[in-house]
Protein backbone atom coordinates (compact mmCIF):
# COMPACT_ATOMS: atom_id res chain seq x y z
CA UNK A 1 0.00 0.00 0.00
CA UNK A 2 1.35 3.40 -0.62
CA UNK A 3 0.34 6.66 0.09
CA UNK A 4 1.11 10.45 -1.25
CA UNK A 5 1.38 13.40 0.83
CA UNK A 6 1.31 16.56 -1.08
CA UNK A 7 2.16 20.01 0.34
CA UNK A 8 0.23 22.61 -2.10
CA UNK A 9 1.44 26.00 -3.56
CA UNK A 10 -0.12 29.30 -3.29
CA UNK A 11 0.20 29.90 -7.31
CA UNK A 12 1.63 31.23 -9.84
CA UNK A 13 3.66 34.39 -11.32
CA UNK A 14 3.17 35.71 -14.94
CA UNK A 15 4.35 33.00 -17.10
CA UNK A 16 5.56 29.80 -14.12
CA UNK A 17 4.87 28.31 -10.71
CA UNK A 18 5.74 30.00 -7.93
CA UNK A 19 8.71 28.50 -6.44
CA UNK A 20 8.92 29.46 -2.82
CA UNK A 21 12.86 30.01 -2.21
CA UNK A 22 12.20 30.66 1.59
CA UNK A 23 10.18 27.22 2.21
CA UNK A 24 10.55 25.45 5.73
CA UNK A 25 9.88 21.66 6.14
CA UNK A 26 6.16 20.98 5.88
CA UNK A 27 5.44 19.77 9.60
CA UNK A 28 2.01 18.88 9.27
CA UNK A 29 2.77 16.66 6.68
CA UNK A 30 5.92 14.97 8.47
CA UNK A 31 3.54 14.42 11.49
CA UNK A 32 0.86 12.95 8.94
CA UNK A 33 3.69 10.43 7.71
CA UNK A 34 4.81 9.75 11.58
CA UNK A 35 1.19 8.46 12.18
CA UNK A 36 1.23 6.15 9.33
CA UNK A 37 2.17 2.32 9.61
CA UNK A 38 5.64 1.61 8.49
CA UNK A 39 4.18 -1.43 6.26
CA UNK A 40 2.81 1.67 4.01
CA UNK A 41 4.62 3.25 1.41
CA UNK A 42 4.88 7.20 1.98
CA UNK A 43 6.02 9.72 -0.46
CA UNK A 44 5.70 13.55 0.04
CA UNK A 45 5.70 15.81 -2.94
CA UNK A 46 6.16 19.90 -2.04
CA UNK A 47 4.11 21.87 -5.35
CA UNK A 48 6.23 24.70 -3.70
CA UNK A 49 9.59 23.40 -5.27
CA UNK A 50 9.46 20.03 -7.54
CA UNK A 51 6.77 18.83 -10.50
CA UNK A 52 4.09 16.33 -9.00
CA UNK A 53 4.25 12.77 -10.67
CA UNK A 54 0.46 12.95 -11.26
CA UNK A 55 0.74 9.27 -12.81
CA UNK A 56 2.96 7.44 -10.63
CA UNK A 57 0.45 4.84 -8.77
CA UNK A 58 -0.82 5.05 -5.62
CA UNK A 59 -3.99 4.24 -3.10
CA UNK A 60 -4.59 7.22 -1.76
CA UNK A 61 -3.31 11.25 -1.83
CA UNK A 62 -3.41 13.12 1.35
CA UNK A 63 -3.36 17.00 0.64
CA UNK A 64 -3.31 19.60 3.57
CA UNK A 65 -5.06 22.89 2.56
CA UNK A 66 -4.75 26.03 3.69
CA UNK A 67 -6.86 28.81 2.80
CA UNK A 68 -4.03 30.84 0.76
CA UNK A 69 -3.19 27.35 -1.38
CA UNK A 70 -7.00 26.06 -1.74
CA UNK A 71 -7.34 27.01 -5.10
CA UNK A 72 -4.25 25.17 -6.27
CA UNK A 73 -5.19 22.45 -3.90
CA UNK A 74 -8.12 21.61 -5.74
CA UNK A 75 -6.00 21.41 -9.28
CA UNK A 76 -4.08 19.15 -7.65
CA UNK A 77 -6.77 16.91 -6.68
CA UNK A 78 -8.54 17.27 -9.98
CA UNK A 79 -5.56 15.77 -11.51
CA UNK A 80 -5.92 12.74 -9.50
CA UNK A 81 -8.89 12.07 -9.46
CA UNK A 82 -9.07 12.30 -12.97
CA UNK A 83 -6.77 9.15 -13.07
CA UNK A 84 -9.44 7.07 -10.74
CA UNK A 85 -7.11 8.06 -7.40
CA UNK A 86 -9.22 8.46 -4.33
CA UNK A 87 -7.79 11.87 -2.98
CA UNK A 88 -8.29 12.90 1.18
CA UNK A 89 -7.71 16.48 2.09
CA UNK A 90 -7.27 18.02 5.77
CA UNK A 91 -6.10 20.79 7.24
CA UNK A 92 -7.44 24.16 8.81
CA UNK A 93 -9.26 25.05 5.91
CA UNK A 94 -11.31 21.90 5.39
CA UNK A 95 -12.16 22.09 9.02
CA UNK A 96 -13.62 25.68 8.93
CA UNK A 97 -15.54 25.06 5.54
CA UNK A 98 -15.83 21.21 5.10
CA UNK A 99 -19.43 21.97 2.28
CA UNK A 100 -16.77 23.60 0.41
CA UNK A 101 -14.02 21.01 0.19
CA UNK A 102 -16.15 18.08 0.12
CA UNK A 103 -16.65 19.19 -3.40
CA UNK A 104 -12.95 19.00 -4.54
CA UNK A 105 -12.35 15.84 -2.51
CA UNK A 106 -13.30 11.38 -2.74
CA UNK A 107 -12.79 12.70 1.48
CA UNK A 108 -12.17 15.32 4.15
CA UNK A 109 -10.83 15.02 7.71
CA UNK A 110 -11.86 17.34 10.23
CA UNK A 111 -9.88 18.05 13.29
CA UNK A 112 -6.51 17.11 14.02
CA UNK A 113 -5.12 14.14 12.37
CA UNK A 114 -3.80 12.15 15.82
CA UNK A 115 -6.47 10.56 16.53
CA UNK A 116 -7.84 9.56 13.19
CA UNK A 117 -5.58 8.71 10.78
CA UNK A 118 -4.83 5.07 11.78
CA UNK A 119 -8.91 4.43 10.63
CA UNK A 120 -8.41 6.59 7.25
CA UNK A 121 -5.58 3.61 6.64
CA UNK A 122 -7.44 0.75 8.00
CA UNK A 123 -10.42 1.96 5.45
CA UNK A 124 -8.46 2.35 2.31
CA UNK A 125 -7.03 -1.08 2.93
CA UNK A 126 -10.29 -2.38 2.76
CA UNK A 127 -11.24 -0.43 0.02
CA UNK A 128 -14.17 1.10 1.90
CA UNK A 129 -12.84 5.20 2.30
CA UNK A 130 -15.45 7.17 4.03
CA UNK A 131 -16.51 10.82 3.13
CA UNK A 132 -15.76 12.29 6.20
CA UNK A 133 -13.63 11.98 9.40
CA UNK A 134 -14.47 14.03 12.29
CA UNK A 135 -11.62 14.24 14.73
CA UNK A 136 -10.99 16.70 17.90
CA UNK A 137 -8.65 19.24 17.67
CA UNK A 138 -6.28 18.96 20.91
CA UNK A 139 -2.31 17.96 22.08
CA UNK A 140 0.08 18.16 18.93
CA UNK A 141 1.43 15.07 18.33
CA UNK A 142 -0.52 12.66 21.47
CA UNK A 143 0.89 9.16 21.31
CA UNK A 144 4.52 10.66 21.02
CA UNK A 145 4.17 11.02 16.91
CA UNK A 146 7.47 11.73 15.97
CA UNK A 147 7.63 13.38 12.96
CA UNK A 148 9.10 11.16 9.71
CA UNK A 149 12.05 13.81 8.74
CA UNK A 150 13.13 11.62 6.01
CA UNK A 151 11.27 12.74 3.38
CA UNK A 152 12.63 16.43 3.56
CA UNK A 153 15.84 15.42 2.94
CA UNK A 154 16.69 16.83 -0.70
CA UNK A 155 14.33 19.13 -0.81
CA UNK A 156 16.14 22.40 -0.13
CA UNK A 157 14.18 22.98 3.32
CA UNK A 158 16.02 26.15 5.14
CA UNK A 159 18.32 24.74 7.82
CA UNK A 160 15.96 25.02 10.57
CA UNK A 161 14.13 22.00 12.14
CA UNK A 162 10.52 22.74 13.04
CA UNK A 163 8.76 21.18 15.73
CA UNK A 164 5.42 22.32 18.24
CA UNK A 165 5.03 22.63 22.11
CA UNK A 166 1.83 23.59 22.08
CA UNK A 167 -1.08 24.27 19.96
CA UNK A 168 -3.72 26.59 19.67
CA UNK A 169 -4.21 30.25 20.94
CA UNK A 170 -6.71 31.37 23.99
CA UNK A 171 -7.45 34.76 22.78
CA UNK A 172 -9.73 35.76 20.60
CA UNK A 173 -9.02 38.20 17.84
CA UNK A 174 -11.64 38.66 15.32
CA UNK A 175 -9.33 37.86 12.00
CA UNK A 176 -8.03 35.01 13.70
CA UNK A 177 -8.81 31.09 11.73
CA UNK A 178 -6.88 29.82 14.54
CA UNK A 179 -8.81 31.14 17.41
CA UNK A 180 -11.96 29.88 15.14
CA UNK A 181 -10.01 26.18 14.40
CA UNK A 182 -9.37 25.92 18.39
CA UNK A 183 -12.33 27.55 19.56
CA UNK A 184 -10.32 29.56 21.99
CA UNK A 185 -8.74 27.09 23.73
CA UNK A 186 -4.44 26.26 23.98
CA UNK A 187 -2.84 22.47 24.56
CA UNK A 188 0.56 22.17 25.61
CA UNK A 189 2.06 19.10 24.84
CA UNK A 190 4.07 16.80 27.32
CA UNK A 191 7.81 18.36 27.89
CA UNK A 192 9.40 15.16 27.97
CA UNK A 193 8.13 14.02 23.88
CA UNK A 194 8.93 17.41 23.24
CA UNK A 195 12.93 17.08 24.74
CA UNK A 196 12.75 13.28 22.91
CA UNK A 197 11.80 14.48 19.27
CA UNK A 198 14.59 17.64 19.64
CA UNK A 199 17.19 15.07 20.49
CA UNK A 200 16.12 12.68 17.50
CA UNK A 201 16.89 15.41 14.83
CA UNK A 202 20.58 16.72 13.90
CA UNK A 203 20.47 20.35 14.62
CA UNK A 204 20.68 22.94 17.20
CA UNK A 205 18.79 25.56 15.56
CA UNK A 206 15.12 25.17 15.88
CA UNK A 207 11.26 26.83 15.22
CA UNK A 208 8.61 26.38 17.73
CA UNK A 209 5.66 26.52 15.16
CA UNK A 210 3.10 27.22 18.10
CA UNK A 211 0.69 29.66 17.86
CA UNK A 212 1.34 31.48 21.13
CA UNK A 213 4.66 29.26 22.63
CA UNK A 214 3.61 31.57 26.51
CA UNK A 215 0.07 31.52 26.25
CA UNK A 216 0.50 29.42 29.34
CA UNK A 217 3.36 30.63 31.18
CA UNK A 218 3.96 28.22 33.95
CA UNK A 219 4.08 25.31 30.66
CA UNK A 220 6.72 27.42 28.82
CA UNK A 221 8.36 28.70 32.04
CA UNK A 222 8.89 24.50 32.60
CA UNK A 223 9.86 23.80 28.67
CA UNK A 224 12.55 26.78 29.11
CA UNK A 225 14.19 25.56 31.82
CA UNK A 226 14.55 22.30 30.34
CA UNK A 227 16.02 23.67 26.97
CA UNK A 228 18.69 25.68 28.67
CA UNK A 229 21.02 22.69 29.37
CA UNK A 230 20.95 21.69 25.37
CA UNK A 231 22.58 25.02 24.24
CA UNK A 232 20.55 25.01 21.68
CA UNK A 233 19.15 28.42 19.83
CA UNK A 234 15.45 28.77 18.99
CA UNK A 235 12.71 31.15 17.68
CA UNK A 236 8.98 30.67 17.80
CA UNK A 237 5.79 33.31 17.90
CA UNK A 238 5.25 34.57 21.03
CA UNK A 239 2.91 37.86 22.34
CA UNK A 240 3.95 41.05 23.65
CA UNK A 241 2.53 40.69 27.14
CA UNK A 242 5.19 38.18 27.71
CA UNK A 243 7.50 41.03 28.38
CA UNK A 244 5.59 41.56 32.19
CA UNK A 245 7.45 38.72 33.52
CA UNK A 246 10.26 39.02 34.31
CA UNK A 247 10.95 35.38 35.39
CA UNK A 248 9.57 34.25 32.01
CA UNK A 249 12.09 36.63 29.99
CA UNK A 250 14.93 35.16 31.56
CA UNK A 251 14.17 31.76 31.62
CA UNK A 252 13.43 32.36 27.79
CA UNK A 253 16.74 33.59 27.03
CA UNK A 254 18.88 31.40 28.98
CA UNK A 255 17.42 28.30 27.28
CA UNK A 256 18.64 29.75 24.02
CA UNK A 257 15.88 31.97 22.75
CA UNK A 258 17.15 34.33 19.28
CA UNK A 259 13.55 35.88 18.87
CA UNK A 260 9.90 35.79 18.18
CA UNK A 261 7.61 36.60 15.69
CA UNK A 262 5.41 38.98 17.76
CA UNK A 263 1.88 40.44 16.49
CA UNK A 264 2.02 43.91 17.36
CA UNK A 265 -0.86 44.22 14.34
CA UNK A 266 -1.50 47.95 15.01
CA UNK A 267 -0.12 50.88 16.50
CA UNK A 268 -4.14 52.60 17.36
CA UNK A 269 -5.64 51.42 20.32
CA UNK A 270 -8.70 51.94 18.99
CA UNK A 271 -7.96 49.23 16.41
CA UNK A 272 -6.47 46.80 18.61
CA UNK A 273 -9.94 47.17 20.62
CA UNK A 274 -11.72 46.45 17.76
CA UNK A 275 -9.89 43.63 16.73
CA UNK A 276 -10.05 42.13 20.03
CA UNK A 277 -6.51 42.14 20.83
CA UNK A 278 -6.44 43.25 24.69
CA UNK A 279 -3.39 41.60 25.71
CA UNK A 280 -1.84 44.27 23.76
CA UNK A 281 -3.03 46.95 25.42
CA UNK A 282 -2.35 46.23 29.17
CA UNK A 283 -0.08 49.58 30.35
CA UNK A 284 -0.41 50.53 26.01
CA UNK A 285 2.11 53.63 25.81
CA UNK A 286 2.89 52.44 21.75
CA UNK A 287 4.94 49.11 22.97
CA UNK A 288 8.17 51.11 24.01
CA UNK A 289 8.34 49.60 27.74
CA UNK A 290 8.21 46.30 26.21
CA UNK A 291 10.36 46.92 23.16
CA UNK A 292 13.21 47.95 25.49
CA UNK A 293 12.63 44.79 27.65
CA UNK A 294 12.70 42.42 24.48
CA UNK A 295 15.88 44.71 23.49
CA UNK A 296 17.87 43.83 27.14
CA UNK A 297 17.50 40.59 26.68
CA UNK A 298 18.77 40.49 23.17
CA UNK A 299 15.93 39.19 21.77
CA UNK A 300 15.46 39.89 17.99
CA UNK A 301 12.34 40.97 16.93
CA UNK A 302 9.92 39.64 14.04
CA UNK A 303 7.27 42.29 13.97
CA UNK A 304 4.16 41.56 12.60
CA UNK A 305 1.16 43.67 11.55
CA UNK A 306 -2.35 43.68 10.06
CA UNK A 307 -3.08 46.71 8.18
CA UNK A 308 -6.77 48.04 6.99
CA UNK A 309 -8.72 47.65 10.35
CA UNK A 310 -11.61 49.98 10.79
CA UNK A 311 -9.48 52.93 12.44
CA UNK A 312 -6.36 52.69 10.06
CA UNK A 313 -6.05 55.68 7.29
CA UNK A 314 -2.87 55.55 4.91
CA UNK A 315 -1.31 57.93 7.36
CA UNK A 316 -1.54 56.11 10.13
CA UNK A 317 -0.40 52.64 8.30
CA UNK A 318 2.91 55.01 6.92
CA UNK A 319 3.68 55.57 10.70
CA UNK A 320 3.84 51.88 10.80
CA UNK A 321 6.59 51.65 8.64
CA UNK A 322 8.17 54.77 10.28
CA UNK A 323 7.78 52.52 14.30
CA UNK A 324 9.54 49.66 12.46
CA UNK A 325 12.57 51.65 10.92
CA UNK A 326 13.00 53.30 14.16
CA UNK A 327 13.23 50.45 16.42
CA UNK A 328 15.41 48.16 13.61
CA UNK A 329 13.24 45.18 13.76
CA UNK A 330 15.06 42.16 12.55
CA UNK A 331 12.29 41.25 10.10
CA UNK A 332 8.86 42.94 9.53
CA UNK A 333 5.79 40.82 8.15
CA UNK A 334 3.01 44.39 6.92
CA UNK A 335 0.25 42.27 6.28
CA UNK A 336 -2.97 43.04 4.21
CA UNK A 337 -6.21 42.44 6.72
CA UNK A 338 -7.83 38.90 5.54
CA UNK A 339 -11.07 38.16 5.95
CA UNK A 340 -10.53 34.25 6.74
CA UNK A 341 -13.86 32.33 6.38
CA UNK A 342 -15.48 31.25 9.84
CA UNK A 343 -13.49 34.70 11.60
CA UNK A 344 -15.64 37.22 13.31
CA UNK A 345 -14.24 39.52 10.59
CA UNK A 346 -15.45 37.65 7.67
CA UNK A 347 -18.90 37.69 9.25
CA UNK A 348 -18.93 41.09 9.89
CA UNK A 349 -17.36 42.15 6.52
CA UNK A 350 -20.22 40.09 4.78
CA UNK A 351 -23.35 41.31 7.04
CA UNK A 352 -21.56 45.00 5.32
CA UNK A 353 -21.23 43.91 2.10
CA UNK A 354 -18.20 44.98 1.76
CA UNK A 355 -16.28 41.46 0.89
CA UNK A 356 -14.65 41.61 -3.01
CA UNK A 357 -14.04 38.97 -5.33
CA UNK A 358 -17.69 37.10 -4.65
CA UNK A 359 -17.04 36.89 -1.07
CA UNK A 360 -14.57 34.12 -1.64
CA UNK A 361 -11.37 35.57 -2.40
CA UNK A 362 -9.51 32.06 -1.90
CA UNK A 363 -11.01 30.89 -5.34
CA UNK A 364 -11.73 33.50 -7.37
CA UNK A 365 -9.13 33.52 -10.38
CA UNK A 366 -8.85 37.22 -10.58
CA UNK A 367 -7.72 37.53 -6.62
CA UNK A 368 -3.70 38.65 -6.73
CA UNK A 369 -1.45 37.76 -3.68
CA UNK A 370 -0.79 40.58 -0.99
CA UNK A 371 -4.30 42.38 -2.42
CA UNK A 372 -7.18 43.87 -0.62
CA UNK A 373 -10.12 41.46 -0.17
CA UNK A 374 -12.44 43.67 1.34
CA UNK A 375 -13.34 47.58 0.95
CA UNK A 376 -12.09 49.52 4.02
CA UNK A 377 -13.65 52.06 6.09
CA UNK A 378 -11.27 55.21 5.02
CA UNK A 379 -9.74 54.20 1.72
CA UNK A 380 -10.38 52.13 -1.28
CA UNK A 381 -9.12 48.47 -1.17
CA UNK A 382 -6.56 49.65 -4.52
CA UNK A 383 -4.92 52.61 -1.83
CA UNK A 384 -4.82 49.92 1.00
CA UNK A 385 -3.18 47.34 -1.57
CA UNK A 386 -0.66 49.95 -2.83
CA UNK A 387 0.33 50.89 0.49
CA UNK A 388 1.25 47.59 2.31
CA UNK A 389 3.31 47.10 -0.93
CA UNK A 390 5.15 50.55 -0.74
CA UNK A 391 5.64 49.79 3.06
CA UNK A 392 7.05 46.20 2.25
CA UNK A 393 9.33 47.79 -0.33
CA UNK A 394 10.88 50.30 1.76
CA UNK A 395 11.47 48.28 4.87
CA UNK A 396 13.32 45.81 2.44
CA UNK A 397 15.32 47.97 0.32
CA UNK A 398 19.05 47.64 0.78
CA UNK A 399 19.38 50.82 2.56
CA UNK A 400 17.23 49.99 5.43
CA UNK A 401 17.87 46.55 5.66
CA UNK A 402 21.87 48.24 6.33
CA UNK A 403 20.11 50.75 8.64
CA UNK A 404 18.62 48.06 10.55
CA UNK A 405 21.91 46.31 11.48
CA UNK A 406 23.15 49.15 13.79
CA UNK A 407 21.29 48.05 17.04
CA UNK A 408 23.94 46.50 19.04
CA UNK A 409 21.59 44.66 21.84
CA UNK A 410 19.93 42.39 19.25
CA UNK A 411 21.03 42.49 15.50
CA UNK A 412 24.94 43.02 16.81
CA UNK A 413 24.85 41.41 19.91
CA UNK A 414 26.96 38.39 18.69
CA UNK A 415 27.74 36.86 15.38
CA UNK A 416 25.27 34.29 15.12
CA UNK A 417 22.46 37.04 15.59
CA UNK A 418 24.32 39.46 12.64
CA UNK A 419 24.45 35.90 10.36
CA UNK A 420 20.32 35.27 11.17
CA UNK A 421 19.77 38.83 10.13
CA UNK A 422 22.27 39.07 6.78
CA UNK A 423 21.33 35.40 5.62
CA UNK A 424 17.27 36.11 5.81
CA UNK A 425 16.75 39.66 5.00
CA UNK A 426 17.90 39.42 1.15
CA UNK A 427 15.92 36.20 1.11
CA UNK A 428 12.72 37.74 2.88
CA UNK A 429 13.61 41.13 0.53
CA UNK A 430 13.38 38.94 -2.72
CA UNK A 431 10.39 37.39 -1.98
CA UNK A 432 8.32 39.80 -0.71
CA UNK A 433 8.55 41.28 -4.64
CA UNK A 434 8.41 37.55 -6.44
CA UNK A 435 5.38 36.78 -4.32
CA UNK A 436 3.54 40.58 -4.55
CA UNK A 437 0.03 40.05 -7.15
CA UNK A 438 0.79 36.74 -7.72
CA UNK A 439 -2.68 34.58 -8.76
CA UNK A 440 -4.10 31.82 -6.74
CA UNK A 441 -3.59 28.46 -8.09
CA UNK A 442 -2.18 27.76 -11.81
CA UNK A 443 -4.98 27.76 -14.35
CA UNK A 444 -6.55 30.62 -15.44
Amino acid sequence: MKITLIKPNIGRMEHSLYVDEGRMEPLQVGILAGLTPDDVDVALYDDRMETIPYDEPTDLVAITVETFTARRAYEISGEFRSRGIPVIMGGVHPTLLPEEVQYYADAIFLGDAETLWQQVIDDVRAGQLKSVYRAPVGVAQSCNIIPRRKLFEGKGYLPITLLQFSRGCPHSCNFCAISSYFNKKHYVREIDQVLEEISGQGRKFLFFVDDNIVANRAAAKDLFRELAPLKLRWVSQASIDMTHDHELMDLMACSGCLGHVIGFESLNQESLKSMGKGLNLNDFSGYLPQLEILRDFGLQTWAAFTLGHEYDTTDSISRTLDFALEHKFAFAAFNILMPYPKTILYSELKQQGRLLYDEKWWLHPEYRFNHAAFVPKNMTADELTEICFEIRKNFNSFPSIIRRIFDLKTNLRTARRLGIFLRYNPLFRKETFKKQGMFLGLTK
